[in-house]
């Protein structure tokens, strides 16, 4: 897709000069971008390098502290989220806002009629949204109920969403992070159709090789300030890895080893189900699974196939309804806390870093021992020893790099890197010997990425048993040894790296092979 980029085409979208402080942090230090129509610009940079602070100010979540934006040449009113779609400006967040009890309709129809209006205009609405879909390939039947449609699906409900209010440029962030990749072909084909129309497109991701594929151009942000532009053409991943972070940086990958399968178990899950609520389908149906010393089982599937229920019942977040789950070679009975899973050698990394991982209003200190404080050295007849606390947390912060005004800060002004990075050193400074790691490196930049994997790799190396649930498959194929495939709440498949492509792990994740578990691996390729 990364054909010429056509900069030579007056600008869509002109950003001079953008500056945002907050405090005596700079975001955003004298920003000045363009993007052409039927261009797509890709935003990269760190964590915390200020991607979204710029995008916030583009679409009048944020006021600039100075500089101007343009839109065709007509300077955007700053501030004002409606005066930005009335320009023309869509934004597509990664986490989807959409009310999954009503239609797609209503979804898309909200906020875009007048309240004195008589009667709404939902016939008209609704030939307008099926002709969108049919001129982007995004069909979704308009009376479907949201909660019914699969991601990406609900993803094209939300592209809908910005076009059916007229939007010409479109800014994308992280569209693909919960796609199969048959989905993500499927968004590309879209984008193609976005650049023949003419639209410009902000495409804001941390993974290098859709950026290589999608893109025109490449903006680099580190430290609020714009480092690079580049012409994706004249660049590699490689080289735009090292500008994001100002260093070489190389993704870690295991290594083959043989010693899993002659390993003793860490955790064994036999006919593990966890039931639905009033009658629903069970979040996980008789799930048979182990994990080894010196193993990584990862966990694939689309979204909301069972992998919360999985981790909360490996975390003692929740108890399945039917089932056991064992814990070591000695196959001791499972805790019945998360408390007691924590003493009995678990080691949790949670997907939300903000609401569950950390307590944001706490001071960083507090956030190191508060998975401890059942020990004695953190806590004595139930007030907390802050001397001892603090002198950990100032262990974890030099040895794993968190980055830190102090160990007083309050945790939420972290920036994702660093929350990531307090919580790993929080588990893994225990050396569990099961370490349950739910989406550890989504939304991280690359060299945050490279550091997760490294210490995981190291844990594993070790001897820790590690479960991951991951929907990046770039990231399950490096770290591996096993994968598994959840699909409605039922494993459908679960054989050695080596046996799997990642087209077979995306027909396996949507339930397109149903007798997958029992096809022999030289069938799977032929299946795809």
């Amino acid at each position: 897709m990364n054909a010429a980029s056509p900069a030579a085409v007056a600008p869509a979208l002109a950003l001079r000069g953008i500056t945002k402080r907050f405090g005596s942090l700079t975001a955003n230090d004298d920003v000045s971008l363009t993007v052409a129509p039927g261009e797509v610009l890709a935003l990269l940079g760190e964590n915390g390098a200020g991607k979204s602070t710029l995008v916030s100010i583009l679409f009048g979540h944020y006021m600039a502290d100075a500089g101007e934006i343009e839109v065709f040449g007509q300077p955007l009113a700053p501030g004002k989220p409606e005066a930005a779609l009335a320009a023309g400006v869509g934004m597509v967040h990664q986490h989807f806002t959409l009310a999954d009890n009503l239609t797609v309709l209503d979804n898309v129809m909200v906020g875009t009629e007048s309240l004195w209006r008589p009667a709404s205009r939902r016939r008209q609405a609704s030939e307008k949204l099926v002709a969108l879909g049919a001129r982007f390939g995004l069909a979704v039947d308009p009376q479907a109920r949201v909660a019914d449609l699969s991601v990406g699906e609900k993803q094209r409900v939300e592209i809908l969403k910005a076009l059916y209010r007229g939007a010409r440029i479109l800014i994308l962030d992280e569209p693909t992070a919960v796609l199969t990749p048959q989905e993500v072909d499927g968004l590309f084909a879209t984008l193609r159709g976005f650049i023949a129309e003419g639209l410009a497109v902000v495409f804001i991701s941390h993974k290098l090789d859709e950026v290589m594929a999608v893109s025109h151009r490449v903006a680099v942000l580190r430290r609020g300030k714009l480092v690079a532009e580049r012409d994706t053409r004249a660049t590699s991943p490689a080289e735009l890895a090292e500008l994001m972070v100002g260093r070489k940086v190389v993704l870690p990958r295991a290594q083959a080893t043989a010693r899993a399968e002659q390993a003793s178990p860490v955790v064994t899950l036999s006919q593990v189900t966890v039931r639905g609520s009033r009658g629903a389908a069970p979040k996980l149906d008789a799930l048979d699974l182990t994990v080894h010393r010196h193993e990584i089982v990862a966990i694939a599937g689309v979204a909301g196939n069972g992998q919360h229920a999985l981790v909360s019942v490996l975390t003692g977040m929740a108890r399945p309804h039917d089932g056991t789950i064992r814990l070591g070679p000695e196959h001791a009975p499972a805790p019945q806390t998360p408390a007691q899973w924590t003493a009995a050698g678990v080691g949790r990394i949670p997907e939300d870093r903000h609401h569950e991982g950390l307590i944001g209003d706490n001071p960083l200190w507090e956030n190191a021992i508060v998975e401890d404080l059942h020990e004695s050295r953190f806590a004595r007849f139930g007030l907390i020893r802050a001397g001892a606390g603090r002198a950990f947390a100032q262990s974890l912060v030099e040895q794993f790099d968190v980055r830190a005004a102090s160990l007083d800060v309050r945790s939420r002004s972290l920036s994702g890197g660093n929350m990531q990075k307090l919580i790993l050193g929080r588990a893994l400074s225990r050396e569990p010997r099961l370490i349950v790691a739910d989406q550890p490196t989504w939304g991280l930049d690359v060299g945050a990425v490279a550091y997760v994997r490294e210490r995981l790799l190291a844990a594993r190396e070790r001897g820790a048993g590690i479960l991951l649930v991951s929907e990046d498959l770039d990231e399950i194929f490096a770290l591996a040894d096993r994968i598994a495939v959840l699909c409605a709440g039922r494993l459908v498949a679960d054989r050695p790296v080596s046996d799997w492509t990642p087209a077979t792990v995306g027909l396996a994740m949507t339930g397109a092979l149903p007798d997958f578990a029992a096809a022999p691996p030289s069938d799977l390729t032929a299946a795809v």
